[in-house]
């Protein structure tokens, strides 16, 4: 079995037998090392998007000393949720392995089904508010960036 979704595997143990959050484990390697490790640690941190592979992006990211993570893989014990996957996508690894499916996810009590339905609804039909208010000068910020030649791309 492959070494690196055994290891985010062992992570998901870890952390839910710490009671630091639930069952899920992931790692981020590069050229063969592992640069970062996380487990889910939502309940222990009081942060909602401590989950494994957002912790496991920071460290990566903090030890490459950039915002993305090309050139990397990343092995997760669970088909990542809605979130992590927004921030796979913006973190850009090269590919992601994964062990549970979303499905065993929400068999185990995390079900992120309603999160998927909200994303496809308008803002104006989804179960939380979201209210657009246009305002005088917030796409000042925009066109600043726009102009700005000295910014990092995303």
């Amino acid at each position: 079995m492959n070494q690196y979704i055994q290891e985010a595997i062992e992570l998901s143990f870890q952390g839910q037998r710490a009671g630091l959050g639930g069952p899920f484990g992931a790692v981020i390697v590069k050229d063969g090392v592992i640069i970062g490790r996380g487990h889910n640690r939502v309940t222990s941190s009081h942060d909602p998007t401590a989950h494994a592979e957002i912790v496991a992006i920071r460290e990566a990211c903090t030890y490459l000393g950039t915002h993305q993570l090309s050139g990397c893989e990343l092995y997760t014990s669970c088909e990542p949720c809605p979130m992590c996957l927004g921030a796979i996508f913006w973190a850009r690894p090269d590919r992601v392995y994964y062990a549970c499916t979303h499905e065993q996810a929400s068999d185990a009590g995390f079900d992120d089904s309603f999160i998927y339905e909200q994303v496809a609804l308008p803002p104006s039909e989804r179960g939380l508010p979201m209210i657009h208010l246009p305002t005088e000068g917030a796409q000042a910020a925009f066109d600043e960036w726009k102009r700005n030649e000295a910014k990092i791309h995303y």
